[in-house]
């Protein structure tokens, strides 16, 4: 399990995903729904699914990441709603998947742009936006991370990253594991936010989280839990990822920083 307790970030962070008061309990828990999670798991990736989510049809083909089962990108989706993001926003999703998080945000943004290196996970974006009618809204396009968005920039980005740390087996396995991601995302992510822009970046207790956060971090970044919801074996949190103003900017760095070393 995560232990961020010896981490120098703000308390609502540090303590968001802070181990179960029963680790054992949890544990076996955790075993149990996991074991469960592989079962339906198989069934789910090796066929073609029609999901609904946030009350929008979904389908999810074979090595893309269903928003449904792993409950990831059902609960980062929900965090949009009409007044956030704006009207006139233009929102950036990374590694979209099935394209979830990108057609929920087209109801309420003016242009959204999913990206993601699976090329079957493309396709089945493509097929989303076309079947929620988000056409004029939604970009989709193929690419590792920030490389199909070179020089743009957004007023909101949304990702859901892999959480486990090591080399994928597969495009399907990418969802799940990265050497790499957490520092490349943290280096770049300043460049392609316009001011007043934010990252809501989803991690969970069960996997890479402390390393998100380091980076973040370490990249000068403000971090803030933007939502969080607790399971039977797992903790999902929102961080609202934020470049930190320059020294002396409204005399508002210093408390920035200051926060993150709380």
């Amino acid at each position: 399990m995560l232990d961020l307790t010896d981490m120098a970030l703000a308390p609502a962070v540090r303590d968001s995903l802070r181990p179960p008061r029963f680790p054992a309990v949890s544990r076996f828990l955790g075993k149990a729904l996991t074991l469960g999670y592989r079962l339906m798991g198989r069934h789910r990736y090796d066929a073609f699914r029609l999901e609904r989510v946030l009350g929008a049809p979904f389908v999810v083909i074979p090595t893309v990441f269903n928003p449904k089962l792993p409950r990831t990108g059902e609960f980062l989706a929900s965090q949009l709603d009409p007044g956030f993001p704006a009207s006139d926003a233009e929102v950036l999703d990374m590694g979209t998947g099935s394209g979830v998080c990108a057609v929920i945000a087209a109801r309420y943004a003016r242009r959204v742009v999913a990206v993601d290196i699976n090329t079957e996970a493309i396709r089945c974006a493509g097929i989303n936006v076309r079947l929620n009618n988000q056409e004029s809204r939604v970009e989709v396009r193929h690419g590792d991370l920030f490389a199909p968005v070179a020089g743009e920039r957004f007023d909101l980005i949304l990702f859901n990253p892999p959480f486990l740390r090591g080399t994928p087996n597969d495009d399907r396995d990418r969802a799940w594991r990265s050497s790499d991601v957490a520092e490349r995302f943290a280096a770049g992510v300043t460049a392609h936010l316009k001011p007043g822009g934010a990252a809501l970046v989803l991690l969970s207790s069960f996997g890479g989280a402390r390393h998100f956060l380091e980076q973040f971090r370490s990249h000068g970044l403000r971090i803030d839990v933007h939502a969080e919801r607790r399971f039977v074996n797992e903790k999902l949190v929102v961080f609202r990822v934020t470049p930190a103003k320059p020294a002396g900017a409204h005399g508002a760095a210093s408390s920035a920083l200051a926060e993150l070393e709380t």
